[in-house]
């Protein structure tokens, strides 16, 4: 299983939706998240996070306040038994403040960020997720060729609808994050073991 990669986007789908979570403190996991991210790790699948973090380059937080957040991402995981194999970050954008001011090959939907994960973890992107709460998660797991599902935390419910009127085609649509991971194990086959956390 070590060959699939789940792709989780963080705010939203893995804690609570903040309008530019600038603060350990405004982290809080969503309910039944550590446990699916836990279900995947005994499962052998890699778990990553990859996010669009704009309020860098509009000067919202540092990269350093970034790292710090993830930090107590990590923290709190582990804390469930549970791990990430890596966070991928996009700091750019378009009309952000230099150096982060660019069109960017990572920013969602681009794939930049799944792109480095494929590569530095040999992961099999034909068999592997997209999971987040917005379009832009769905059209980013379209863009690589990986099975995509929309949960409804989050800004999930709207964008389904949304998605709903302009014919965007999602693969699953999950109550939540422990709801995608139950349908994943079921598409991978997978019944989870126990294994030790990292």
């Amino acid at each position: 299983m070590s060959r699939i990669g789940i792709f989780l986007d963080r705010d939203g789908t893995i804690n609570q939706e903040v309008d530019y979570l600038r603060s350990p403190d405004e982290l809080h996991l969503l309910e039944g998240a550590a446990a699916g991210i836990r279900e995947l790790n005994q499962c052998g699948c890699r778990v990553f996070v990859i996010t669009n973090q704009s309020g860098i380059a509009r000067g919202l937080l540092t990269e350093q306040q970034l790292d710090a957040i993830h930090q107590k991402l990590r923290s709190e995981l582990k804390a469930e038994n549970a791990y990430l194999d890596a966070i991928y970050y996009c700091p750019h954008h378009p009309e952000g403040n230099p150096p982060y001011r660019m069109v960017c090959d990572c920013r969602k939907p681009n794939t930049g960020m799944i792109d480095r994960a494929v590569k530095e973890f040999q992961v099999d992107i034909k068999q592997s997720f997209v999971v987040g709460d917005r379009l832009l998660d769905i059209q980013t797991g379209k863009n690589v060729g990986a099975q995509t599902i929309l949960v409804l935390t989050g800004y999930g419910k709207q964008e389904l609808q949304y998605c709903s009127d302009h014919n965007v085609q999602i693969d699953f649509v999950a109550e939540n994050l422990y709801d995608a991971v139950t349908h994943i194990k079921n598409v991978i086959h997978c019944e989870p073991h126990n294994t030790l956390s990292k």
